[in-house]
């Protein structure tokens, strides 16, 4: 038991409360409360109900006179009344009068010098060891005088009254920047315990000189650290699952003055389709301890069918980082070599690989272009959607972007860092005409990038989006790098390319305040 009572978040008269349990204990509770199934590899499965993903129309922020003038209101961060928001919180707390909950106190933040104390208090079991697998673990001692800067309260099974508290659905994640809570209800999707304290720091570490990243990392023999951004489904946490690399996180990160440092203290990957063979790392990992999330489990050997996606396309594994062989213990690294966008571009227009002008490499981090398939929000069809995220993170950021955007330029000017473009998705043939770019390619790309061997090639510039796109590389099929890069129908192929560059430029005209040269780097229509 925590000498930091969880009287200091309002919660009074609360039933049973789990301090702290190690893993196998959390286990045995999910189980035994029904909350999970115990499958074929040692993992928990768990379902999240009606929610499979996260909830953005359902994120709040309190409006409050010292946060007014600096958060990026709008679909993002939709204000809240503070006098509903208390309403609302009085009526949370009071549903947790009397129930038995679990708290998990922690860290985010690897560098010791902005690392994070939170605590997360939960109703489910399985949510408990969610976040003890993902975020970063309290040591003995270090739980003896532990309190917490920022507390989650996740009361998952509590409805609210959407009329009455002026919400968009029975559900709601509530950002508390005075008080330092957030506060979630109604939807048991664990990812937005994971993604709220993403959002803290994205608005805590710029006051800091610190850049947030919604990035993975890793780093080789040699001290070369490559960081990428993309969207859920690009391939931030298989591509930076690299064995002959160290992992140093796979999906938040931050940059200092002394280089790249993980939030995190475990991955959370999207575990559809996924073969032994083709992401090896990640399927030894799933195991006990490890949580996968609506998978179809077969009752009888209770092994997981990671190809049936009738629950949802969104299927996930959490589990901590040591699970991963190669892993970097301090969650650390110098300064990144390379930096590179994923795309899985569903359209079959991008490259297989490019590189980008810093004008470019602002343009496309402040587009954060991919295709959605099924993806990690509600409401998503499996018809690809394109999908423009600013700074490969939108749902995450308090801040305007131009914030985020500038930050980057910085970092890269002061380090000499470039920057590429790799398409994870379909190159030259839309989805459904064609097949997804073979990971092996994706990896032997990011390989030249970082032995300098992409850099060696010679170039051609894309006529429609103006990036630079190597003539050859090993390993790359000629086709998929010459112009329309292996269309079946370069009329057709011509026409997607001309439709999805009117939508950079139709999402790029919010940006009325970027810079000429900035807006000079998008395609040309």
């Amino acid at each position: 038991m925590s000498h930091y009572s969880l009287q200091h978040h309002g919660i009074e008269n609360p039933g049973k409360v789990h301090w702290n349990l190690p893993v196998p204990l959390l286990v045995e509770e999910a189980i035994k409360r029904g909350e999970g199934m115990l499958t074929a590899t040692g993992a928990l499965n768990a379902m999240t109900g009606t929610r499979t993903g996260r909830s953005p129309r359902d994120k709040w922020v309190v409006e409050q006179a010292a946060i007014k003038d600096q958060i990026w209101w709008g679909k993002v961060n939709q204000p809240m009344a503070e006098e509903n928001y208390l309403t609302l919180r009085q009526e949370t707390l009071a549903y947790l009068q009397g129930r038995e909950l679990f708290v998990m106190d922690g860290f985010a933040g690897a560098d010791p010098r902005y690392t994070l104390p939170i605590r997360i208090v939960t109703e489910f079991a399985w949510h408990n060891l969610f976040v003890k697998q993902l975020f970063r673990r309290a040591t003995a001692a270090q739980l003896a005088t532990h309190v917490p800067e920022w507390t989650v309260i996740n009361a998952c099974r509590f409805q609210a009254d959407a009329k009455k508290h002026k919400l968009n659905s029975e559900a709601f994640i509530i950002v508390d920047f005075q008080r330092k809570t957030v506060l979630i209800g109604g939807s048991q999707y664990a990812g937005e315990m994971k993604k709220s304290i993403f959002s803290v720091l994205n608005y805590i570490l710029p006051q800091k000189g610190v850049f947030p990243m919604h990035c993975s990392a890793n780093v080789g023999a040699k001290g070369d650290v490559a960081i990428f951004f993309g969207l859920s489904g690009t391939g931030k946490t298989t591509l930076s699952a690299d064995p002959q690399r160290g992992l140093i996180g796979d999906d938040e990160h931050g940059w200092s003055d002394d280089g790249v440092f993980n939030f995190e203290g475990g991955c959370y990957a999207k575990c559809i389709k996924m073969s032994k063979e083709r992401e090896p790392l990640i399927w030894d990992a799933i195991k006990f301890g490890s949580v996968i999330e609506n998978v179809v489990v077969d009752p009888a050997t209770r092994l997981p069918d990671y190809n049936d996606d009738s629950i949802t396309e969104n299927t996930r594994c959490a589990y901590p980082l040591d699970y991963i062989p190669n892993t970097v213990p301090a969650g650390m690294g110098g300064h990144p070599k390379a930096i590179v966008f994923l795309a899985a571009d569903a359209f079959g227009v991008l490259p297989p690989v490019a590189r980008l002008t810093p004008a470019q490499a602002m343009y496309h981090f402040m587009a954060g272009y991919t295709a959605a398939l099924g993806g990690t929000e509600t409401n998503l069809g499996k018809d690809p959607v394109p999908t423009f995220s600013s700074c490969f993170g939108a749902p995450f950021l308090p801040l305007p972007p131009q914030i985020y955007a500038q930050m980057l330029a910085e970092k890269m000017r002061k380090h000499g860092t470039p920057c590429y473009l790799l398409n994870s998705g379909w190159v030259g043939n839309a989805f459904g005409q064609g097949p997804r770019i073979p990971l092996k390619i994706n990896r032997d790309n990011i390989s030249q990038i970082l032995d300098g061997t992409l850099d060696k090639a010679q170039f051609s510039v894309d006529p429609t989006f103006g990036y630079e796109v190597p003539k050859a590389l090993p390993g790359v099929p000629p086709e998929l790098l010459a112009p329309r890069y292996g269309a079946k129908d370069a009329a057709e192929y011509d026409r997607r390319a001309k439709d999805l560059a009117g939508k950079f430029k139709k999402n790029f005209e919010q940006y009325t305040g970027a810079a000429a040269e900035i807006h000079a780097a998008g395609p040309q229509v």
